[in-house]
């Protein structure tokens, strides 16, 4: 008699797991998130503009989850938790610049078929996006001005504006570690655009020199410069898929385009980091 393998019953675990009081779907509400995706066109390709952009956004909420909670541990002096912060930014960052690879597979016919949906709609918008941006140092109270008519996403947005960028506090720790900063730099308005200053390029090259004595400076540079390098990476293809599906169009929020995207690329947040590269 030819024996047979023994079948592997799962019924009796499938019930275990099915009747446990967390399910899979509950704790991540599967059902309110996957009922948030609602074409306004019956265009194929509309889902996918809906689902990258939604994503996006999702990958932007733990972005900034992670760069709050580094800033209060760089404040506190506490470096080694938000290493691991700042480099879960950097590679949520690089979900966002492959997020622009799948985009691409549509076309400008696409697109066109159910951008006049979109309205006035435009990812200049994305209130989460301008938050990050202010909190790596970007700042600039006039781009506020397009959730004026969203009080709660309006005063927020004031107060990251008025709050020490992540940048300003790694600043105030350089100076609490004995480097000279000068004073305007340490008592700015923390709501104007930073610039580029020789005593921060200085203080910056003496831990690049002495990079044993001063490792976790050293490294908290480095994650800064990792960060903003992924940022540059977004940046650039955001503006190349923006101009290979609408070309030099104006954007659909009344923006100029792939000209506004370009003149993003020469933003800087960490400036001296990248600067002192040629005198180390």
């Amino acid at each position: 008699m030819t024996s047979k393998p023994n079948a592997i019953d799962v019924t009796d675990e499938t019930s275990i797991h099915w009747q446990q009081d967390m399910s899979y779907g509950q704790y991540l509400h599967l059902d309110a998130l996957l009922d948030l995706q609602h074409p306004l066109s019956d265009q194929h390709d509309e889902m996918l503009f809906v689902v990258i952009h939604q994503a996006s956004e999702l990958w932007m909420k733990l972005c900034l989850h992670e760069a709050h909670a580094a800033a209060q541990q760089i404040q506190a002096d506490n470096l080694r938790p938000a290493f691991k912060m700042l480099t879960r930014v950097a590679r949520i960052q690089q979900q966002l610049v492959n997020a622009w690879e799948v985009l691409v597979t549509m076309t400008p016919s696409d697109y066109s078929s159910f951008r006049d949906s979109l309205g006035q709609s435009s990812g200049f918008q994305s209130y989460q996006y301008r938050e990050l941006e202010f909190i790596l140092g970007n700042k600039n109270a006039a781009l506020i001005e397009a959730h004026k008519n969203h009080p709660l996403h309006y005063q927020h947005l004031q107060n990251i504006l008025q709050a020490p960028s992540l940048y300003d506090i790694c600043l105030q720790l350089l100076s609490s570690r004995g480097f000279h900063i000068d004073a305007d730099i340490l008592e700015r308005d923390v709501s104007k655009p930073y610039q580029a200053n020789k005593s921060v390029e200085q203080a910056w090259l003496k831990v690049y020199q002495n990079t044993e004595q001063h490792w976790d400076l050293y490294e908290l540079a480095e994650k800064l410069v990792d960060m903003e390098h992924h940022f540059h990476q977004w940046r650039f293809n955001h503006m190349k898929t923006v101009q290979r599906i609408i070309g030099f169009k104006t954007g659909t929020g009344g923006t100029a385009g792939v000209s506004y995207l370009q003149k993003a690329l020469a933003l800087e947040f960490f400036p001296e980091l990248w600067s002192v590269r040629t005198s180390i």
